[in-house]
């Protein structure tokens, strides 16, 4: 046992130190994440969702690390990885539509163009009602929850509120003029 750590003695600081890194990434991040939240009133689940988010990223970046700390040739992993990634690329070719919107409510996190409570008319031709106005009740990680005027829940996915033009309802209707929204 005290030869295996005299043997790697450099893989085991490295280690270490990397795992401190982490750790403090970590802290840093939920914190700074937790911040543009709380500044920009953003929902409490939102931001803890980005915070899960960063974590995952965090940690396979964290692996990514380990692996070159303790210099694993690629010929021994190889097969895995490739194995994995093909695997990998398959599940994100088939849901290609779930991880743009994932990524979609990450990008809305951060530029927070809107909030619950806000009132947008999304102009799209396609939907039913396209000058209606919605008002957002709760924003997930996949779409949006919207109440239309007559009471209906009304979901739209969050890699459309970024392709269609969105309006903030109450500037909408002062530059007409008009303030009943």
């Amino acid at each position: 046992m005290n030869t295996f750590f005299l043997d790697y003695k450099n893989e085991l600081l490295g280690t270490a130190i990397c795992l401190l890194v982490l750790v403090i990434l970590k802290f840093l991040g939920t914190k700074a994440i937790k911040k543009v939240g709380k500044i920009s009133d953003i929902n409490e689940v939102r931001t803890r969702l980005i915070v899960k988010y960063s974590t995952i990223g965090l940690t396979t970046f964290g692996i990514v690390a380990l692996i070159v700390i303790w210099g694993v040739k690629f010929e021994q992993i190889g097969l895995v990885f490739s194995s994995v990634f093909a695997v990998i690329g398959v599940a994100l070719f088939a849901q290609w539509s779930i991880l743009s919107n994932i990524t979609a409510g990450v990008i809305l996190f951060f530029s927070f163009p809107f909030k619950i409570g806000d009132k947008i008319k999304i102009m799209d031709k396609e939907i039913e009602l396209p000058e209606e106005v919605y008002l957002i009740e709760d924003i997930r990680a996949f779409h949006i929850h919207l109440r239309r005027s007559n009471g209906e829940l009304f979901t739209y996915p969050n890699n459309m509120m970024l392709q269609k033009a969105i309006v903030l309802a109450q500037t909408y209707e002062n530059s007409l003029g008009n303030s009943d929204v």
